[in-house]
């Protein structure tokens, strides 16, 4: 996670506008958006003061950057280690949703006959399902494709008519990728 992310978390946390924290730290709603959309960096006196605003110390906001998990494996032998709920269907995610900024990644397990639903809220997104394990459907559109292992996508989020369904009678498992 970088810092503009890390400010922002924090500041929803504590349920305030852009408007009231830029305000209080002395600086424009628009330098704070930058900011938080890692678009502009803010001199170590402004990022104090966006942090006092906060209610955060910017010593700690500086740590959490400095000690975030960069890293995260999932071995194959973790896939049998989740228990399905009633959906039929679980997403392993690589990161805490705090942590995704531009990219968002899962390993999909879904049992036969189940589907998984889309993202809600994305806009021209693009994805990648690769099948590692049995085989899959995916609506999109007006296209129907059948994915079998090792098969592998590249699109363009289609959030009015999309879906990956198991077609099959064995557990799929597929890798997917998709931007935020």
């Amino acid at each position: 996670m970088n810092m503009g992310s890390l400010i922002r978390r924090h500041r929803k946390e504590r349920k305030l506008t852009l408007k009231a924290v830029a305000e209080k730290a002395g600086i424009s709603e628009g330098f704070l958006s930058q900011v938080e959309n890692n678009v502009n960096s803010p001199s170590v006196d402004t990022l104090v003061r966006i942090c006092d605003s906060i209610n955060v110390n910017a010593g700690d906001l500086l740590n959490e950057i400095k000690n975030q998990e960069r890293l995260v494996v999932i071995r194959k032998s973790d896939w049998d280690d989740i228990d399905l709920p009633h959906t039929g269907f679980a997403t392993r995610r690589f990161f805490s949703p705090e942590k995704r900024t531009v990219i968002d990644s899962a390993i999909l397990l879904i049992e036969p006959e189940k589907s998984i639903p889309i993202r809600k809220g994305i806009k021209n997104a693009q994805e990648v399902l690769c099948i590692l394990k049995g085989s899959l459907e995916l609506v999109h559109g007006e296209h129907t494709i059948q994915m079998v292992e090792g098969d592998t996508v590249h699109l363009w989020s289609d959030t009015k008519s999309q879906r990956i369904t198991n077609t099959s009678e064995e557990l799929a498992v597929a890798l997917w990728v998709g931007t935020l």
